[in-house]
This record gives C-alpha cells, structure tokens and sequence, in this order.
C-alpha cells in the first residue's frame, strides 16, 4: 500500500470511528449500526460469550440503562491496515450515569476488527475485556487505570 493510500484510508476509517463513537455518546442506535457490518461479530463486556450479527434491539435496551450521554476516552490506540481489512485497539473509559444513579468511571480494552465493504470501512469484530485477578477468586478488576 503506497503512503498516499493508506493516509487515504487511515482518515477514512478514523472518520468512521469518530461517527461511531459520537453515536455511542449520544446513544443513537441507528448511528451505530450503521457504522457496523451485518454478519459482526462481538465479545462484549456482557453476556453471552459471542454474538454473531448486529442487534439494534439490545444495543437500544442497554443505552436506555444511561441518564444522558455516555462520555468516555481513548488511550493507546493503535491502528494497522492491509488493504480491505484493518484492526484497531486502544484502552477505552467509559463515563456515565446509570438510570438508578450509579456513577461509571469504567476503563476497559477493546480491539475492533475493521473491513472495507462498498467502499466503507464498518466494524466487522469487536472485543472487549476487563483484567480479572489472578489469586483465584476470579473477580473482574473494575478499578484499573492507565
């Protein structure tokens, strides 16, 4: 891939991202989807272990969980391309509050698989993970930060 093409789909695909993240923030459903491929597959902080396909319906369920806009950050990103698939990883924070009030201060990982399709790049892969401790008890470390 020549420099001029990958600059070329390095905006594209961080133009894509920032879509996709400001849709998270404002729990915009159908903005999300759209940035996502049909046959997605996803390991997401909650259950079940694996979803395959994308699922407006839960995702909607899940934001209607926030009062007001979810905020967040991104450390660490790093984002390689070949050709018609890419990935992207980075330490993610979430901010919010939940509906019963509780307040999230939550850093997390997360690795998205990324393929070009019709000329958009959409996330094909998604993966997130907290750390759990190692001493036997198994619990997720919720309190980690960068």
């Amino acid at each position: 891939m020549t420099d001029e093409k990958f600059r070329v789909e390095e905006e594209a695909i961080i133009a894509m991202l920032m879509m996709r993240g400001k849709a998270i923030e404002e729990k915009n459903v159908e903005g999300v989807m759209s940035c996502t491929a049909d046959d997605v597959v996803e390991f997401s902080l909650a259950p079940p272990l694996a979803m395959t396909g994308k699922d407006p319906a839960g995702l909607g369920g899940w934001f209607d969980t926030w009062e007001g806009p979810l905020g967040g950050d991104v450390r660490n990103a790093k984002l390689t391309i070949g050709g018609d698939v890419a990935f992207w990883s980075g330490l993610v924070n979430m901010t919010g509050t939940k509906t019963d009030g509780e307040k999230v201060d939550l850093w997390f990982r997360q690795t998205l698989g990324l393929v070009k399709k019709g000329g958009r790049w959409l996330v094909a892969h998604e993966h997130a993970s907290v750390p759990f401790a190692m001493d036997g008890s198994g619990r997720a470390l919720l309190d980690l930060k960068p």
